[in-house]
């Protein structure tokens, strides 16, 4: 068969290894934190590593909050107000990360994922991760589980699907995404950026939107990145593709309608850019634009596929 899965399990905790062995890509994958640390391509006989990712597990864990370079984010995701909200008339506070005065990425981006599933056929590799949070944050004292799925089939293609679900006797304020950072091998001055939308959310000047949205196309028709800094999100229209392409390469990114926004970042380095799928923008606890109510006992799915193919 010509995909394979390998188990590593030398570092402090597992990594899994997805491979297509007609052409050589991979995709690298840590329990802990459910990260995807690599997707390698083979182009002209080199390797290429499309994930700005860490060093080895040892990094990661030392250094998943510098950047969250592949976190899960989740049960909120990016900005939450001073990390408080409201919900059912009670007030809660986040325990975990601020970034000066506010609640960023959510509460599992650091925890540990563990293998429920492993297989290959002659059309794919798939692993399948869960996690069970049990409320542990008195800021979040709801349990959830999430459960990824991770399928790598050919012509160097990645599917991620997110399921998430809770036993709770009543409904949870919820919102899901990933924080991803890709490279093509160049700076993003050379790499052009293009995705279907109109709108930008306005933010406020610690980055919290204001609930007003932007005009803004500057991306519609594809954009140069030279010179352009964001830490912004967009609303998508009906069309989840996003595409980053060089002169040599271009990665698509689809999302299905579970992820109506994009959150761009571009570090100040400027040798890969945050691209993240969310299903609601920053704040959603406090400004609901996009919050979802998690029924108990009912599976949430989010799904977001990466090709990476020559021009």
């Amino acid at each position: 068969m010509p995909f394979e899965i390998k188990i590593i399990k030398t570092e402090q905790y597992p990594v899994f290894i997805l491979k297509d062995t007609s052409n050589n890509s991979e995709v690298e994958i840590y329990a802990f934190g459910g990260i995807v640390n690599a997707f390698k391509i083979n182009i002209d006989n080199e390797i290429l590593n499309v994930i700005d990712g860490f060093e080895n597990v040892l990094d990661a864990v030392t250094n998943i909050s510098k950047g969250f370079k592949s976190a899960k984010l989740s049960p909120f995701v990016c900005r939450m107000n001073k990390g408080e909200y409201s919900f059912n008339k009670i007030d809660y506070k986040i325990e975990k990360f601020y970034l000066q005065q506010h609640a960023i990425h959510g509460i599992i981006y650091d925890v540990t994922f563990t293998m429920v599933e492993n297989k290959t056929d002659e059309s794919k590799a798939e692993l399948i991760l869960q996690h069970i949070y049990e409320g542990t944050d008195i800021g979040y004292p709801f349990n959830y589980t999430t459960t990824i799925t991770y399928i790598l089939t050919s012509e160097n293609k990645l599917n991620i699907t997110t399921t998430v679900q809770h036993n709770n006797d009543f409904e949870i304020p919820y919102a899901d995404g990933w924080h991803p950072y890709f490279t093509l091998g160049n700076s993003i001055d050379e790499c052009n950026l293009q995705f279907d939308s109109t709108q930008m959310i306005e933010f406020n000047e610690t980055l919290l939107p204001t609930g007003n949205t932007i005009v803004d196309e500057t991306f519609v028709e594809g954009k140069l990145m030279k010179a352009i800094f964001l830490d912004n999100c967009f609303a998508m229209k009906s069309s989840g593709k996003c595409v980053l392409k060089n002169d040599k390469l271009q990665l698509v990114i689809e999302a299905d309608e579970n992820y109506p926004y994009l959150q761009i970042y571009t570090p100040d380095h400027r040798q890969s850019i945050a691209l993240e799928n969310l299903s609601a923008v920053p704040d959603c606890f406090n400004n609901y634009m996009g919050l979802l109510l998690l029924q108990p006992n009912k599976a949430y799915t989010f799904t977001t596929s990466y090709q990476v193919k020559n021009i």
